[in-house]
């Protein structure tokens, strides 16, 4: 079992897992979002089939964020201790404060982390009064920990959770410990350009990991070309720092 749950042990739940098969995914994440409020004409979801250029190629530009589904090893989790404890003791390059992250204290919700983190940073359209325009106003000016509680009590995404969770292909599993994890990639420049309205050239955006599981709040993972992040950044990051261990068709953690 994945430190997932040991993070999480604070919160309610656990939910269950969203599934992972990517027959479903699409619809699962589409369901989700419209039904927090995401506005269906402003975006969409794409698989990405592969790591190589071909595959990425075939992905809608431009890309407002990455979700990514991954198994969680022994020799990743012990890279992640590593460089959590060296970010805390080193620094990092600076973060766009106005990035929204929050941690994740229920178990088997990184799936609604995941969209949440994705859509709340991405330059979308919300419904008026819709849940996810709810949240981010009853978010505002509060601190990460502070936005789990609010998601651990609220009943906004619960069942927005569940639904999605139950319409799956696979049968919701009795057991509901998992191995696997939802993590999320966005784009944003460099600070303080989006505070003072600084225009931003191409070169000067950076690429940040938003994962609720981390002791640090965000990862500023390495400089990125505008609108081909999604393309080039993330499937790096994914070939160099996590396993190459083949996922079935199983739910997340």
């Amino acid at each position: 079992m994945s430190e997932t749950k040991a993070d999480s042990s604070s919160g309610g739940g656990p939910w269950i897992p969203l599934e992972s098969n990517p027959e479903a995914c699409y619809f699962d994440f589409l369901t989700w979002a419209v039904a927090a409020g995401l506005v269906e004409s402003q975006a969409h979801f794409e698989d990405i089939y592969g790591l190589d250029n071909e595959l990425l190629s075939m992905v809608t530009q431009p890309v407002k964020a990455v979700i990514l589904l991954f198994p969680i090893t022994e020799p990743y989790e012990q890279k992640r201790r590593e460089e959590d404890a060296r970010i805390a003791a080193e620094g990092q390059h600076p973060i766009d404060p106005t990035i929204f992250w929050m941690k994740q204290t229920i178990s088997n919700a990184c799936g609604t982390m995941a969209l949440l983190h994705a859509l709340i940073n991405s330059d979308v359209t919300f419904a008026p009064e819709s849940p996810i325009e709810k949240f981010i106003d009853i978010c505002k000016d509060k601190t990460p920990e502070d936005r789990a509680k609010i998601l651990e009590t609220t009943p906004l995404f619960a069942n927005i959770h569940a639904e999605a969770a139950s319409s799956g292909q696979t049968a919701v599993p009795t057991d509901l410990d998992t191995d696997l994890h939802f993590t999320c990639f966005v784009q944003a420049p460099a600070p303080p350009a989006r505070e003072t309205g600084t225009p931003v050239t191409p070169d000067g955006m950076r690429l940040i990991e938003l994962d609720g599981r981390r002791s640090m709040n965000l990862r500023s993972l390495a400089a990125t070309h505008m609108g081909l992040w999604g393309h080039q950044d993330v499937a790096k990051f994914v070939r160099n720092t996590l396993s190459k261990e083949p996922c079935g068709c199983k739910r997340d953690g």
